[in-house]
């Protein structure tokens, strides 16, 4: 009988902090935690086996949603198991001599989902009490896992539509570079408002995966986006415009970029994964100056000389390393500084086409010798989509 209250205890509370609970859980020991660790653990291993990036990515994105279908029912399972244990140590049922722990876990498992067959019934006043509360808790729980799914679908969608404008704005994948660089000076006068807005996803990112966890294994629409990525832009792009862009004011850069690493180290923190720095490294000295000449044709001059390098390299310090380890451990590539050679947006990408020659490049930076990145008939090879329509 104690096994059976421990059993319903450890069960409830756990289903309580996942779904009512408004807030992070900081024990270790947990139900939920455990069954992510492990069943992601296993979920990442077996998608290796993908040799096909696009299969690889369709097989991890299939984790997020059965994952939480699959812990409802580890809950629903250790429910019945917990009432099935508490009648077993004091109840009976009718038919006489149908006191089998089986026959007792038949009785459970068709009270908990309020079938009410009859053909088991609990046979003295204890069994009946444990009946009716559990027919209660079953009720109770089917509803809240009801109301549940929603809200977190709709902090889902919050949290992709947000992604799916940097998509215009930042490439595919997503650069801070190619953010800065496709409005060229224009930012000096909409940045402020742009990372603004960056800074109200960043803290509802972290509001709601914090109080949702397994928001963190869902995917994005397409192969080249992530959550990950989006979060890591946006503090690279800070960066740079703390580090020192001339003419561009650095205020609304800090409060985004100290808004971006609150949530970037806390949810690294929720998902157990230490701060692990990057190898190789993202930026290395070249790869510096071929930003700096990728800003400069865009109209952007970033600050030379040892103080803005240093500034720069301690805010990647910061926030790197708890990016990398998310990236890790949800196998979402980080995003480049600079944009990939002739990679086409997604929104120029179709199952049938690509869509660039017709592209007003002026819209989003300054002209660049070399005409069009692409033609068409010559697909970037890196573009797939989980769409079926593409685009």
């Amino acid at each position: 009988m104690a096994l059976g209250i421990a059993t319903i205890l450890v069960v409830f509370w756990d289903a309580f902090e996942t779904l009512i609970l408004p807030r992070r859980v900081s024990r270790r020991l947990r139900l939920a935690r455990i069954y992510f660790r492990t069943t992601w653990g296993v979920w990442g291993r077996t998608s290796t086996m993908f040799r096909h990036a696009e299969r690889r990515e369709n097989f991890l994105s299939f984790y997020g949603p059965l994952s939480l279908l699959f812990l409802v029912a580890v809950w629903a399972v250790g429910m019945i198991l917990g009432f099935a244990l508490l009648q077993w140590g004091g109840g009976r049922a009718h038919p006489a001599g149908s006191g089998s722990f089986a026959t007792l876990l038949y009785l459970s498992a068709s009270t908990f989902f309020t079938l009410g067959l009859g053909d088991v019934t609990p046979a003295n006043s204890f069994a009946r009490m444990v009946t009716g509360v559990e027919a209660g808790a079953g009720f109770g729980f089917l509803a809240l896992v009801i109301s549940y799914l929603p809200v977190l679908y709709q902090s889902f969608s919050r949290r992709e539509i947000r992604i799916s404008m940097l998509d215009e704005r930042a490439g595919s994948p997503p650069s801070a570079a190619e953010l800065l660089g496709r409005r060229g000076s224009t930012y000096k006068e909409t940045g402020a408002r742009f990372l603004r807005d960056w800074e109200l996803w960043s803290a509802e990112l972290l509001e709601s995966h914090l109080s949702y966890p397994v928001l963190g294994y869902f995917r994005s629409q397409h192969d080249n986006q992530s959550w990950v990525a989006a979060l890591t832009v946006i503090l690279d792009t800070c960066a740079l415009v703390i580090a020192g862009i001339e003419g561009m004011v650095d205020d609304q850069a800090r409060l985004t970029f100290a808004m971006a690493r609150h949530a970037s180290v806390d949810l690294a923190s929720m998902l157990g994964t230490p701060p692990v720095p990057p190898t190789p490294d993202r930026l290395p000295a070249e790869g510096l100056q071929r930003l700096r000449e990728f800003l400069a044709e865009r109209g952007l001059n970033l600050r030379t000389g040892e103080e803005a390098e240093s500034v720069l390299s301690d805010l990647r310090a910061s926030y790197e390393p708890y990016v990398n380890s998310l990236s890790r451990r949800l196998r979402m590539p980080l995003p480049p500084w600079l944009p990939p050679e002739g990679a086409a947006d997604n929104w120029e990408v179709t199952r049938w086409e690509v869509r660039s020659g017709r592209r007003a490049r002026r819209d989003f930076a300054q002209p660049t010798p070399g005409g069009p990145r692409h033609r068409r008939g010559h697909p970037p090879k890196r573009y797939s989509s989980k769409n079926a329509t593409g685009s």
